[in-house]
This record gives C-alpha cells, structure tokens and sequence, in this order.
C-alpha cells in the first residue's frame, strides 16, 4: 500500500509502514530529530519531531504516514520550540563543542547549528557526572549523554544484550550500565556491538577513535545535517528528490491556525561551519 500526504506544501509519497518522519526523509524533506534512528521502533523522546497533522500535534518518528495528511512542521512556533528543546538539552549537561571529541560528528551540535542556536538561553546546569572509561576500548561522558535511549534500546534490539538502562526521573535522571559493579569494564559490551557507535552526542566514545577523521573533514563539517539526513534516506530508498506541491484540490486542509506557513514558511537556517 503507498499514499501521498502533503508537509509545509510539498506532496510527499510514503510506503506502507512509512512514519511520517521515514516518509519526509526519504523525500529529502528534513525533521530535526536525536532519538530517532532508521530500523529502529519508534521511540519519540527528544520531541524534536513534533509537527501538527491535520491540525493535531504528534511526534513525526511515532506517528505513522496516512493518505491525506497535511503536516506542519516549519511554523514559527513548532521551530521556536525545537530551538528551546535544544537549548535545554546543553544546559543540561556539559556540552563544550570546541573541546569535544565529537564535535563535527554530533548530531546534537549540527542540529543546534540548524536551529540557529546562539546561546543557551536558560541557565546552565553544571551538571557533575562521573566518567566511566574502566573498559579497555569504550568510555562513557556521562555530562554528555541526552537520555535519548539509543544505546539501550541498541543493546537489547541489535546486539541481543541489555548493556545499558535508565534509571531515576528529573534531575536524577541518569544512564546505568548493567552490570556487578555498575561499570563498563564488568558488562559485556564489546567494541563491535552497535551500542557502541550509536550515540549521537559524544557520550559514548571509542576510545583511540576521536581523532582519525581530523577536525574539519567530518561529517557536519561542510555539510548541514538537514543535507545529510536526507541524503542517506534517499541512498537507502533509491528515491528521487525535488516532489512536487501538493495538489490543494486533492488534500484536505489543516483548517488550524497554522495551516498557511506550509507554503510561505523559508527552509529553517542551515550554517554550514567548514572551518
């Protein structure tokens, strides 16, 4: 079964089984996200995908694609939010991108560049986590981690393991290691699982690994992750890009208050930081 809906006033096709968010990619029609991952279960924890479907607001990566939807995810609001998503998200641990060893590989720097975000906004945690590098190849930056459950859910759904949980709530919310002692070295991870290179800030490290693409020859460093994203979606599906506007007479309005940004709202600020 495939289908046509319709985002900020482009027609996108999806496939049966498609969210919307598998959809839009795929038709190179980028929605910032972080805790979404193509072949994985919907998780929708980031809330960086939110978009309104027919005038209702729903997570992009959970909600699947149907025929005759009209979403909106580039209105002053939903982009407003996603920039203070963003900001809560550095502020609430230690994110020093000069000094990271991610830093051109994080996704969750290239989607603040994305977001245009110039400052934190809100006052700054200082959160103080503790530092695991016990493992002989991997270490782990607690400061760093988002909570955005890509390594647990890797661990349990990929390398059939349950390495990594969640525990506490607020504030106390923190990444354990399943394991005696409740360090790495005494897990079973190992430097091949897909728990260990699924990370999308610099929370979970390879160790020896941080420098081999030297800093401004990575991923982010020339090309903004709107382009990125995109661009394997299409790869991995074998699609065309450049869709056509959506035929109004064959898709049924939003009728809500933000149903005229699909057509006028500009693309959201790409910087493209080659340095």
């Amino acid at each position: 079964m495939s289908g046509t809906l319709c985002i900020d006033g482009i027609a996108v096709p999806f496939t049966d089984g498609q969210t919307i968010i598998e959809a839009a990619r795929t038709a190179g029609v980028y929605i910032p996200y972080l805790c979404h991952r193509p072949g994985y279960a919907p998780y929708g924890s980031c809330k960086l995908c939110t978009v309104k479907v027919n005038g209702r607001t729903n997570t992009a990566c959970t909600l699947p694609a149907a025929e005759g939807q009209t979403v909106i995810s580039k209105s002053p609001d939903l982009q407003h939010d996603r920039q203070r998503i963003t900001q809560m998200l550095f502020v609430e641990g230690n994110h020093f991108c000069p000094s990271c060893e991610k830093s051109g590989n994080c996704q969750l720097q290239a989607v603040a560049y994305h977001q245009n975000m110039l400052d934190n906004h809100y006052p700054h945690f200082y959160a103080q986590r503790e530092l695991d590098a016990s493992h002989p190849d991997i270490l782990i930056d607690h400061d760093r981690c988002i909570f955005c459950n890509l390594c647990v859910r890797a661990s349990k759904e990929k390398d059939g393991k349950d390495v990594f949980g969640i525990a506490g709530r607020g504030i106390h919310k923190r990444l354990i290691v399943n394991s005696p002692t409740g360090k790495l070295k005494d897990s079973d991870i190992s430097v091949d699982d897909e728990a260990a290179h699924v990370c999308p800030t610099g929370a979970i490290l390879v160790k020896r690994s941080a420098y081999l693409a030297p800093i401004g020859e990575r991923i982010y460093d020339h090309h903004p992750i709107s382009e990125v994203a995109c661009e394997k979606a299409a790869l991995e599906a074998g699609a065309a890009t450049g869709y056509p506007s959506c035929d109004q007479t064959k898709l049924p309005q939003n009728g809500g208050p933000d149903s005229h940004y699909a057509a006028t709202m500009p693309p959201a600020p790409d910087i493209k930081h080659g340095r």
